[in-house]
């Protein structure tokens, strides 16, 4: 019986990915921070759909969170075919603001243990005679955001990885995609802080949760590379890739800055 694992599963666009993969009728093991949400969303999709759930609550910011996920896995028999890598999150505000810790925390989050969990399990996912890995990267992983510093330099290590891994994966079983999403309804403005003049900008282009979900979900199984959500994104991504940085980064600072 082979499962898909998802990180940061218990809300957003981890919920909302598991909600699909359920309907299609595929085994579930969801995790994140929250037991009670994992446990209330692990029984209501496996009553739904009659499907196996499992789930694990997890820290990912503490050291061997990634080994603590696969020793779990060996101990109860759990075998992954998809390996969903969507757990992260961002800090606003200027770089000084914060204790070296709380960056590192989030590079461990964002960055270390992604890497970690690809590593663990893809000699598992060549086993299966087909498998998939998506990764979240963002937008963001694009350009250099002043103001979101760290957080778009670590998506952008997300896509390079991703994009690396893919090819070097590419006469195997196991495709690597990348979904690279701009704004989203999540609880992302909350957990970054980010300041007013940033969530009204946003929230003219905001994608749903289940929107972006989909299209992550749809370019996995057709084995796409890279996809970035929404034209309006996607645009954005080729007139970055066509402006002077510079120009990209004062826009970028003038949305994003705490002043």
């Amino acid at each position: 019986m082979k499962y898909a694992l998802i990180t940061g599963a218990s809300k957003g666009i981890g919920k909302a990915m598991a909600e699909i993969l359920a309907e299609k009728k595929h085994n579930l093991i969801l995790i994140a921070r929250s037991s009670d949400l994992l446990a209330a969303l692990a029984q209501s999709l496996k009553s739904k759909y009659q499907i196996e759930t499992a789930w694990l609550a997890v820290d990912f910011t503490e050291t061997g969170a990634a080994y603590k996920i696969q020793d779990w896995c060996k101990e109860n028999n759990y075998s992954i075919d998809i390996l969903i890598n969507n757990a992260g999150y961002g800090l606003s505000g200027p770089f000084e603001n914060y204790a070296s810790k709380e960056h590192t925390d989030m590079m461990q989050v964002n960055m270390n243990v992604l890497v970690e969990l690809c590593s663990l399990f893809l000699p598992e996912l060549k086993t299966a005679p087909k498998a998939h890995i998506l990764n979240i990267a963002s937008s963001a992983a694009y350009q250099a955001v002043p103001g979101l510093s760290l957080y778009a330099a670590s998506k952008a290590f997300v896509l390079s990885f991703s994009r690396g891994l893919q090819y070097e994966l590419r006469h195997t079983n196991v495709r690597v995609t990348t979904i690279c999403p701009g704004g989203t309804e999540t609880d992302f403005a909350n957990r970054a802080n980010l300041n007013p003049k940033a969530r009204k900008a946003g929230e003219k282009l905001n994608m749903s949760a289940d929107e972006v979900a989909k299209m992550a979900i749809d370019a996995m199984f057709a084995g796409k590379t890279e996809k970035i959500t929404g034209f309006v994104n996607q645009l954005g991504a080729v007139f970055v890739w066509l402006l002077p940085k510079k120009l990209v980064e004062k826009t970028a600072a003038g949305i994003y800055s705490q002043d």
